[in-house]
């Protein structure tokens, strides 16, 4: 509601853009480092390579977008929505993410390691690896999402629900701590506890 039609060919690193909305714009292969969006809409956007790093997205809507190669290491997400969306090898390292809901999206390789995470809903979302190694996350869970590779290695997690999250696979087990987990998946975790703990278990 009262968004102005932006012009994507227009959008430069290092500038502000509020209140606008772009529409089956190509970004691909474009540098937007440490560009700011606020209260702006991007509605089929493809991202092929675009470089967002240290980029900024406050009050933002994305609606399918589509990025094999997504590059926006050390940016900032605050009341953040994607929906229909499919990101291959996404880089989110050191991110920031406060407020961010991503829902029906296929994710390819996620990359936050070091990020920080407060207050993140996945819904409905396929994920192939899901890197949370060195991360903080507070206030994280996950509705119908299948992750079939998760790494928790040296995380910090707090109110983290994953009880309605399928996990094919795990690393990085001690960073489990803070999360809360259903009876099944700590079924399907006994070897791993088991292997971490150093107990044989045999029958």
């Amino acid at each position: 509601v009262g968004l102005t039609d932006g012009e994507s060919a227009l959008l430069e690193a290092h500038e502000s853009y509020d209140g606008e909305r772009f529409t089956s714009a190509d970004l691909s292969g474009r540098d937007l480092t440490g560009a700011a969006f606020s209260e702006c809409e991007f509605l089929d956007l493809t991202a092929y390579d675009s470089d967002f790093r240290a980029a900024g997205f406050v009050d933002t809507r994305f609606e399918r977008l589509n990025a094999p190669i997504f590059k926006a290491s050390r940016s900032r997400f605050r009341n953040v929505e994607m929906d229909g969306s499919r990101l291959g090898s996404a880089e989110f390292y050191g991110a920031s993410w406060q407020s961010v809901h991503i829902s029906n999206s296929k994710l390819g390789f996620i990359n936050l390691r070091g990020a920080e995470l407060r207050d993140v809903l996945f819904t409905n979302c396929t994920i192939d690896e899901l890197d949370l190694g060195e991360a903080k996350a507070n206030r994280v869970s996950f509705v119908n999402t299948t992750v079939n590779s998760l790494d928790l290695t040296r995380s910090t997690l707090q109110h983290v629900d994953l009880r309605a999250l399928e996990m094919r696979r795990l690393s990085g087990l001690e960073g489990l701590k803070g999360a809360t987990v259903n009876s099944f998946q700590v079924s399907e975790l006994a070897p791993l506890f088991a292997r971490q703990l150093g107990i044989k278990v045999e029958d």
